[in-house]
Formats: structure tokens, C-alpha cells, sequence
């Protein structure tokens, strides 16, 4: 995000808990990627700040301890910002803010803000509205007033400037607007897609910052938006791409998944994630040179689970593979994952063995038929021409015609149609 040249740069502390069988590595993972993120909205973090806890304290998420010392250091060094890596009540914020006196987020306002600063086409800044509103909902109270009044910054981006100052009744009333205005957009996508409907279709998913942007960009050769920060692709970007000599797909390029993900940001962003749903294969892209990139992978496929798209045809796509030390891991990978392939988006590195894998995988989702023809069916083998691959002509001495062909099983329905309407029976369909 490019900062304004008035606008100062908030120094903030991230603030991790240890409890709930998670982890003190786990934890110092996670803030590390709160701290990227806070870097995404433009935020220098000075301070990384753990408790470990049997539990959340209802009232204050921290212990009073812990709570003084954010206090004290926030007084001393003049921070502007804390940022919690969990969701925090309402209630907690007010608690927390009598005693630390600055501007405290958790990680969705902090998640929410960036989409808010990146979003840029009627659709994506519609679904942030929709998802800061309802984040919002729950938090509305005369205390959480004062955010638009005395600070500026990170967190009070969009609605959150003027929303909250109105009451629950008033944001339910544009919650209602909203998502009648993307019911509308949702069905212009639908058109859309509905018109590319011929193609294959394929769809790069994967966990924010894993490559899929320079994967499309590579595959592609067309020019895409790069940026080396989280959530730098938030609309689909779609782009024709040869495979093979004779093979043209669509390829897409769909927001990062992500650890936490706000579930109402999910929610609001279905329509841009009907690409995923509608694809006939996935691409996920993993970055194999991070060290949690296992949990990036189950990040991805939960949320994909949740999209109802869990069960799609999947290309595992290892990426990084340049900046990967342990060799050994690629051997290990490729018996544990099915369609696994290896590649450096960024240098180009195996990506005919992807386009190659690709193809595989497409083949078994197509059916061979034969159809027995007669001369005069010259239009039917016309209209044939539009959605399947002849692969073989020859003539029966009765003067018919054979042809064999392959097509996707998605234009099963349409090809039986098809044949319903020239009056071929279906038993002349081997």
C-alpha cells in the first residue's frame, strides 16, 4: 500500500497469546505474519509482545500483569497501535482501552483494513463494505465512537469513519443494500462466466504471497500485478493460456487464503471465489520454502471445503523450489501428494512439466464416444466440432460414417441434447 505523503506511520506492538494447546513456535509464527501484515497496511511494528495462559481471560483477553506492561511501554515510547492476533469482544477492546491508552485492532479489523486500502473495483470495495459492517455489527457500542473522532490511521478505514456513529438498525439496513447490490454483481459474473462456459477452466488457489500472481504472469505471459506482500491480488484476473499446441485454457487468479481469515470476508467474497467453485481443475500453489507450509496447505483446503469446492480435480504446485534447502523433501512430497508438481514461477522452472500435468489430469475428465452418422448429419458434426476433439472419420461400406471423439464429462448433458434434437437415437451412442 502507498502511504500518502501526510499521512505519519503508525508504530504498533503485535500481541500473541500461548494457550489452547497452541504452541509458543506456533505462536511466534503467527505474529510473524501479523507483523507482514501490519507491514501490507503500512504499519511499523516495534514491539512483539507473548503471555502464555491456560486460557483467554474473558474480560481483558490478557492477564492484568501483561496488560500493565503493554500499558507502560505504549506511555513510554508513544505507540499509536496494538494489534491482537485473535478476535477480540467488544467488550475486551473497552476493557483493554482503559488502561492502554492508544488505538487497539485485533487481527480481522487489521486483515479488513488492508482489503479496504486495496480494493479497487466496484465489487471488491462492495464485499469489504459488507465484511467490515458485519465485523462491525457485533462491536457497535457508544464506546467504540471515539475511533473515528480521535485517531486515524489503520482500523477506521471505509465505514468505519462514519458507521460507527450510526446505530445497529442503520448498519443492518446497509448490510441489506449491500448484499442486494452483490446479489446483482453475482449474477453479471454468472453471465459472464456463463459466456466462457466452452473453455476449461482452470483456477490458482493457494495461501496469500505463495506465487500465484507470477505463476499466471509466467504461464501467461501477460502483464500481471506482482507485489512481494500479503493480499497484493484481491479481484480475479483471468487470462487465456496455451498448454499445448492444440490445448487453450482460462486460467484465473483468485485472493490468497490466509490463516484466521475473517469468516464474514469469506462470506462477502463468494461471487469473486465462484471462479474456484466453476473451475474444472484447481492449481494449488504452496510456497514449500516456508517452514509452515503444511499448515498453509490445510489452511487452503478447509477454506476450499467451505467454498464447497473441496473435492475439485487438484495440481499440487510446489513453488520456490530455488529456495528450498532440504532436497530430500521433493522426493517425500511427491509420494505424499497426488499430481505434484515441483516449479520456480518466479524463474520459470519446470512449467512445461505443469502444463504436461495439466493436461493428465483434464484427460480423465473426458469420455470417448462413437457416434454412426449418416452424410446428411453434416450440421450435427458441425455443432460437434464446437465442444469436443474428433479424433477419428472412416467409412462403413453401407455409406455411414463413424466417428470417434472425446469431450469433457461436463458436456455430457449437452451432447445427449444435442443428438435428442437430430433424432439420433441413443443407442447409435457406443
Amino acid at each position: 500500500m502507498e502511504l500518502h505523503s501526510t499521512q505519519k506511520t503508525e508504530r504498533a506492538i503485535v500481541v500473541g497469546l500461548v494457550a489452547n494447546k497452541v504452541s509458543r513456535y506456533q505462536v511466534r509464527d503467527y505474529l510473524d505474519e501479523l507483523i507482514r501484515l501490519a507491514d501490507t497496511a503500512g504499519v511499523e511494528v516495534v514491539h512483539k509482545i507473548t503471555q502464555e495462559r491456560d486460557g483467554i481471560q474473558p474480560a481483558t483477553y490478557l492477564g492484568k500483569g501483561k496488560i500493565n506492561e503493554i500499558a507502560l511501554i505504549v506511555e513510554q515510547e508513544k505507540i499509536e497501535l496494538v494489534i491482537f492476533d485473535d478476535d477480540l469482544s467488544a467488550m475486551q477492546v473497552r476493557n483493554l482501552e482503559k488502561v492502554i491508552k492508544c488505538k487497539i485492532i485485533d487481527r480481522s479489523g487489521l486483515i479488513l483494513d488492508i482489503f479496504a486500502s486495496r480494493a479497487k473495483t466496484k465489487e471488491a470495495m462492495t464485499q469489504v463494505e459488507l465484511a467490515q459492517l458485519q465485523y462491525m455489527l457485533p462491536r457497535l457500542t457508544r464506546a467504540w465512537t471515539h475511533l473515528s473522532k480521535q485517531y486515524g490511521g489503520v482500523g477506521t478505514k471505509g465505514p468505519g469513519e462514519t458507521q460507527l456513529e450510526v446505530d445497529r438498525r442503520a448498519v443492518r439496513t446497509r448490510i441489506g443494500h449491500l448484499k442486494e447490490k452483490l446479489e446483482g454483481i453475482s449474477v453479471e459474473r454468472s453471465v459472464q462466466r456463463s459466456r466462457r462456459k466452452e473453455w476449461t477452466r482452470v483456477a490458482l488457489v493457494g495461501y496469500t504471497n505463495a506465487g500465484k500472481s507470477t505463476l499466471l504472469k509466467q504461464m501467461s505471459g501477460a502483464d500481471v500485478f506482482i507485489e512481494d506482500r500479503l493480499f497484493a491480488t484481491l479481484d480475479t484476473t483471468v487470462r487465456q493460456v496455451a498448454i499445448s499446441q492444440t490445448k487453450r485454457i482460462l486460467l484465473s487468479d483468485t485472493v490468497g487464503f490466509i490463516r484466521k481469515l475473517p469468516p464474514h470476508l469469506i462470506a462477502s467474497f463468494r461471487s469473486t471465489l465462484a471462479e474456484v467453485v466453476e473451475a474444472d481443475v484447481v492449481l494449488h500453489v504452496v510456497d514449500v520454502s516456508h517452514p509452515q507450509f503444511e499448515e498453509h496447505v490445510c489452511v487452503v483446503r478447509e477454506t476450499l471445503q467451505e467454498l464447497g469446492a473441496g473435492e475439485k480435480p487438484t495440481v499440487m504446485v510446489f513453488n520456490k523450489i530455488d529456495a528450498l534447502q532440504d532436497r530430500a523433501l521433493v522426493t517425500s512430497l511427491g509420494k505424499e501428494y497426488e499430481n505434484a508438481v515441483f516449479i520456480s514461477a518466479s524463474r520459470g522452472i519446470n512449467i512445461s512439466s505443469l502444463k504436461e500435468k495439466i493436461l493428465e489430469v483434464l484427460e480423465h475428465e473426458l469420455k470417448e464416444q462413437v457416434l454412426h452418422l449418416m452424410p446428411s448429419d453434416y450440421r450435427l458434426i458441425s455443432k460437434l466440432h464446437e465442444f469436443v476433439e474428433i479424433l477419428e472419420k472412416e467409412y462403413d461400406e453401407d455409406n455411414t460414417m463413424k466417428v470417434r471423439f472425446r469431450f469433457d464429462k461436463k458436456f455430457d448433458g449437452r451432447l445427449k441434447k444435442l443428438l435428442g434434437r437430430s433424432g439420433i437415437k441413443k443407442e447409435s451412442l457406443k
